[in-house]
């Protein structure tokens, strides 16, 4: 499947498997207009609905972050996988797994995993951090600072509080800001792809809590 985000003069093709899916990115009842192209052999998702709801884009997102990222050479080191965790209460259900099951980043196979526990976060590539998880925020980041994981959230402030991108929403479309300074603090390299279609980046150290 592939999402087609405008934002602005920019496009950012948001990819999940099979079908091929473009549009403006929005859920629910705000959804903004959307085209959408099955593939010959659709999946149940485009055979029960036409419209993808929040967390079916948020999940392609995160996909598609980790293509526009560079780790360092030590992130997960002696792991011959690339897992998308998510700590805390889990908002996508199976979506997540759907989206994700069978894809590969950066050349390795990618494995969901639900953590409950900050320090079994430093394994990760991508930690998708829960909104149960705000007021521990300043714990999370700590048990994995230096461990080169991207951090995404839709936990308000997130990306002023120590993350690296946070989920907003503009109008009837879901968006990301990108704090780089916090991406660099984690030896994470960012693709100025990635920049060109944020809605912020922001370039303050974090501020912490």
């Amino acid at each position: 499947m592939s999402m087609q985000v405008t934002s602005g003069s920019n496009s950012f093709s948001l990819r999940q498997r099979r079908p091929v899916l473009r549009l403006s990115i929005g859920f629910g009842p705000r959804l903004a207009t959307v085209g959408v192209a099955c593939a010959l052999l659709a999946t149940i998702l485009c055979a029960q609905q036409s419209k993808p709801n929040e967390y079916q884009v948020k999940a392609a997102y995160l996909y598609n972050f980790g293509r526009f990222v560079k780790w360092p050479s030590g992130a997960a080191a002696g792991k011959n996988d690339f897992a998308v965790c998510v700590l805390g209460q889990d908002p996508f259900g199976p979506t997540l797994d759907s989206t994700l099951t069978g894809e590969t980043l950066d050349g390795k196979p990618v494995v969901i995993r639900r953590l409950e526990k900050p320090r079994d976060a430093a394994d990760c590539r991508i930690l998708f951090v829960s909104l149960t998880e705000e007021r521990r925020l300043k714990e999370i980041l700590a048990a994995i600072d230096q461990a080169g994981v991207l951090t995404v959230s839709e936990i308000p402030g997130f990306s002023q509080r120590g993350g690296i991108i946070q989920f907003v929403v503009e109008g009837d479309r879901i968006r990301f800001e990108i704090n780089l300074a916090n991406a660099e603090s984690s030896r994470l390299v960012l693709s100025s792809e990635l920049l060109k279609v944020a809605a912020t980046v922001r370039r303050s150290a974090r501020s912490g809590g």
